[in-house]
């Protein structure tokens, strides 16, 4: 089978806030883009297909058609193919399945994938607003004032009805993940806070969304550009081999999953009945990823950096994963092998609750990180000795399920 190689990336600070900065799309793609190209030590010309994931730029920025801005960005990228990609919250990652794609039907031998978003230029209910066109909006946003906490609080209560959700579990996940956080110095987060459990049982942190969820339980509003550079075998050998680099050390997208259900999370729940899992299409991208990567399950994985864009959504991806049997993902949170000195730490980097979510650069952020882990690069928040990890990129209320596994 062919590969796809992973030469490296460059993520931007997700603390900051780009319109009081006064930058614009083009300046913050552009920093991203040689951020990566500098990372790995190569040149616009070094490049033969650009991928951009972006979930909702005409309505934050109103700004479309992103990929011309790589001729903006050097003239060295004029002619260059590119693509825009749209899958709500997973528009990252299914910019690296496109890349991968061509690679591998050897259209290309090098592409850039940039995921971006500008979330900062309305307010958090305008902008909850926009976040529902990643449902149904006319049957489950329309008129409703910040629809994703409201469907993903019902996640919870699915969870409940069939097995019993405690609360604390949902709040030892928040704290986790502020936690791991504090490790990252591009965590939008880091700063926040001093002691976490302490900080997040008081003021604005428990504050109601909506439901069961606390504003703890919330991930970010975030500005935020990740990149990555994607080769397939030849190139990458040839990169490797001027760089006096082993090929064997140049980590490789090991497998991929990718699936598909309902838009709206009624029709979801609906077609789950009588599985054990809730959310069955995004156990099944999991174990596709499994399969295509020759590996028995997350007993082989050293780390997971998992959706957390709500507590509902990461105690969910606890026994999706297969780390637990379903329904007992408490078990997990309970004993602590999910932490990060735990047997299977999940979001080193602090997720998207700790470390930020802009929508349409999270699935690349998580490949980065799940790339720094394997290669040794993660700095304070290393997973010691990781050489295989996992993501799970989900768009919408579960609509997109999209699952990598990342390794050496």
């Amino acid at each position: 089978m062919p590969k796809t190689y992973i030469l490296g990336g460059y993520q931007s600070d997700f603390a900051r806030n780009w319109r009081k900065e006064e930058h614009n799309l083009r300046d913050v793609m552009a920093e991203s883009v040689y951020g990566a190209l500098d990372a790995v030590s190569m040149e616009p010309g070094d490049i033969d297909t650009a991928h951009v994931g972006n979930f909702a730029g005409e309505l934050y920025s109103k700004q479309g058609q992103m990929g011309g801005f790589f001729a903006e960005i050097s003239p060295d990228f004029g002619g260059l193919p590119t693509s825009r990609h749209e899958a709500a919250c997973a528009s990252g990652s299914i910019s690296i399945l496109m890349a991968s794609a061509e690679l591998e039907a050897e259209r290309y031998g090098t592409a850039l994938v940039l995921g971006v978003e500008q979330m900062k230029t309305v307010s958090p209910v305008e902008g909850g607003d926009f976040l529902g066109t990643a449902g149904w909006y006319e049957l489950e946003a329309e008129g409703v004032e910040l629809p994703f906490p409201k469907l993903f609080g019902r996640l919870g209560d699915v969870y409940d009805d069939r097995y019993g959700l405690d609360p604390a579990h949902l709040q030892r996940l928040a704290e986790l993940n502020y936690e791991n956080a504090q490790r990252n110095s591009a965590a939008q987060t880091r700063k926040w806070l001093g002691d976490v459990p302490s900080d997040l049982s008081e003021g604005k942190y428990v504050a109601p969304i909506t439901g069961r969820l606390l504003l703890r339980d919330c991930s970010q509003i975030t500005d935020g550009a990740a990149a990555l550079i994607l080769a397939n075998e030849e190139r990458a050998a040839e990169w490797a081999e001027a760089r006096g680099i082993d090929l064997a050390d140049v980590p490789t997208l090991q497998g991929w999953g990718h699936h598909t259900a309902a838009l709206t999370f009624d029709e979801k729940i609906s077609q789950a009945q009588g599985d054990e899992y809730v959310l069955p299409h995004t156990r099944r991208a999991i174990t596709d990823a499994y399969d295509r990567a020759g590996i028995d399950g997350h007993a082989d994985l050293d780390a997971i950096e998992t959706h957390d864009c709500f507590t509902t959504s990461h105690y969910m991806a606890i026994d999706h994963f297969g780390i637990t049997e379903p329904g007992k993902c408490y078990e997990a949170i309970e004993d602590g092998r999910i932490d990060f000195n735990g047997d299977i730490p999940m979001n080193p980097s602090g997720g998207l609750i700790g470390g930020g979510h802009p929508v349409g650069a999270t699935g690349v952020r998580q490949a980065l990180d799940a790339w720094k882990q394997v290669t040794g690069n993660a700095g304070d928040y290393q997973v010691e000795g990781a050489s295989r990890a996992a993501t799970l990129n989900i768009g919408g209320s579960g609509t997109t399920s999209v699952s990598l596994i990342i390794g050496r």
